[in-house]
């Protein structure tokens, strides 16, 4: 399954890269996706704690930042990122 291999690489970029929120955050994603929401939810408090201006505070505001990614790409994000995030206690606003 794709998450389990999404998983294993982001598990190593965390453990490479530990005070890099966005690899928590991309973590958690695969995580909730898979049904281990704890997991998830500590990886996004972790994504939380380590970001900066409140970047990994909800689904709108990260949207926000990408406005500039292809309509197919976006859609990626929506089923597979954005999905695991709302999976693992991400509000929409």
């Amino acid at each position: 399954m794709a998450t389990d291999d999404a998983r294993v690489w982001f598990e190593k970029a965390c453990s490479d890269n530990p005070g890099y929120a966005t690899m928590h955050a991309w973590l958690a994603s695969p995580y909730a996706l898979n049904g281990e929401t704890q997991r998830a939810a500590a990886e996004l408090a972790e994504a939380r704690r380590l970001g900066s201006g409140g970047s990994y505070s909800s689904i709108a505001r990260m949207k926000s930042g990408s406005q500039d990614v292809a309509p197919a790409v976006r859609a990626l994000f929506e089923a597979t990122y954005f999905a695991g995030l709302r999976k693992a206690g991400m509000p929409e606003e």
